[in-house]
């Protein structure tokens, strides 16, 4: 089996109170579909909205230490929020420490997590 290249790491848009995740939901599946049309490996997490910060840290830390990645998208629902701007600031900090190999990209849509890690990963 080959390895994971991508990590693509997401809040849960189910788990976010007073919101109506499936549009997003729809969204990220369509972006997994793009993953596989381009042939990239990957994994997604999408991290519940209302955990406790550090065990979604301590949860990210275990899965960049599972394989080498390539490259890791960190989702808009992590790095828009301006009240978690402190919980993002701590997603780049574990990569950088726990997957100093990988790229970091950011997507613009839950949709395009492919598009943005193909910017960083080797063309074919």
């Amino acid at each position: 089996m080959a390895s994971t290249q991508v990590l693509v790491l997401g809040l849960d848009p189910r788990t976010v109170p007073g919101y109506d995740p499936e549009p997003v939901v729809a969204k990220i599946e369509a972006g997994e579909r793009r993953f596989v049309e381009r042939g990239i490996a990957a994994r997604h997490e999408l991290l519940p909205y209302d955990e406790d910060p550090d065990v979604l840290a301590a949860r990210i830390a275990e899965v960049l230490a599972a394989e080498p990645y390539a490259c890791v998208v960190v989702g808009g629902g992590i790095r828009t929020d301006e009240a978690r701007l402190a919980f993002f600031e701590r997603v780049v900090d574990l990569v950088r420490r726990h997957a100093p190999q990988a790229a970091i990209a950011f997507n613009a849509g839950a949709d395009d997590a492919a598009d943005a890690a193909a910017r960083w990963l080797p063309r074919s």
